[in-house]
């Protein structure tokens, strides 16, 4: 089963979306290399090196991803220096950043059951205080659990679709 189009969106064959929001998500953040760094802005890495030594990324790649992230708005830079060493800056998540958490520990949560095998990966997410098991899924607005064939399509407002080529 797949999810239904509704609406204008019924016949696949009229339009296409030039703007796809998965596809310029893909764009923004899509690479392994930001998906590492952000996994350890979620567990709760700031600095350029703790970055470089945890993913075993480059010092180029670090860089790199870094500034892109960081001119998206995922991450701030601030200023801090130790005692007799240069000033250096640290990445802090904004929000924009921290509302990626879903998305990231789904990745997680996908790659424990389909590429890990039977008992997970390393590590578990698990609510702090009653060590509940928590998993990301598809939820109403009112937090009923659905399943890919109870989610609909449709468009959003008067943003026009493009013609499609076929």
């Amino acid at each position: 089963m797949a999810l239904a189009f509704q609406g204008v969106l019924a016949d696949r064959r009229t339009w296409s979306l030039d703007t796809c929001s998965i596809g310029l998500s893909m764009e923004a953040v899509g690479t392994r290399s930001s998906m590492l760094i952000l996994r350890e802005a979620f567990y709760g890495t700031t600095r350029f090196d703790d970055f470089a030594r945890r993913t075993k990324l480059t010092d180029a790649i670090v860089a790199a991803r870094l500034k892109e992230l960081t001119k998206l708005g995922l991450f701030t830079k601030e200023l801090y220096q130790e005692l007799g060493k240069r000033r250096r800056s640290e990445y802090l998540l904004t929000e924009k950043g921290r509302d990626l958490v879903p998305v990231v520990f789904a990745l997680m949560q996908w790659g424990d059951k389909h590429l890990q095998g039977e008992g997970g990966g390393p590590l578990r997410l698990v609510e702090r205080s009653t060590g509940e098991p928590v998993k990301v899924s598809l939820r109403t607005a009112s937090g009923e659990a659905l399943d890919l064939e109870d989610v609909a399509i449709v468009t959003n407002g008067p943003r026009p679709l493009s013609p499609s080529d076929s």
